[in-house]
């Protein structure tokens, strides 16, 4: 199984995502997440292969998120691709960690779903 683990290096989530996916040793390419940020076409397949709503995908307690007033955005309507074109200018705006595998998506770290899906 080849696992994507999209990340930003410096949030503590994720660091403990990652020692996770090390402690269990489960093998994954590592990408950061605002040095390459994902682009609109793999945050809608993503979002489609996870069945989670687009909303899911945003980072909700970064600044950015706040700066920009994107809950009022989504809340008046923002179609799905507006909202991955706006994901995709800033990697600071996606929820993190991001682990994409072959047969799912899992957004942020949740230990008993990583569980499930991964191991």
């Amino acid at each position: 199984m080849s696992i994507l683990f999209a990340e930003y290096p410096k949030c503590s989530t994720c660091k403990k995502a990652k020692k996770w996916l090390d402690d269990h040793g489960v093998a994954y390419d590592d990408r950061h997440i605002v040095e390459d940020n994902p682009t609109a076409e793999e945050l809608s397949a993503w979002q489609q292969k996870s069945g989670l709503p687009v909303r899911r995908f945003f980072n909700t307690s970064g600044m950015k998120y706040r700066e920009l007033g994107v809950k009022a955005k989504l809340d008046a309507g923002m179609s799905d691709e507006e909202a991955f074109a706006l994901l995709a200018t800033d990697g600071m705006l996606v929820k993190r960690p991001i682990v994409v595998a072959d047969d799912g998506v899992l957004v942020g770290f949740k230990e008993a779903a990583w569980e499930e899906a991964l191991l």
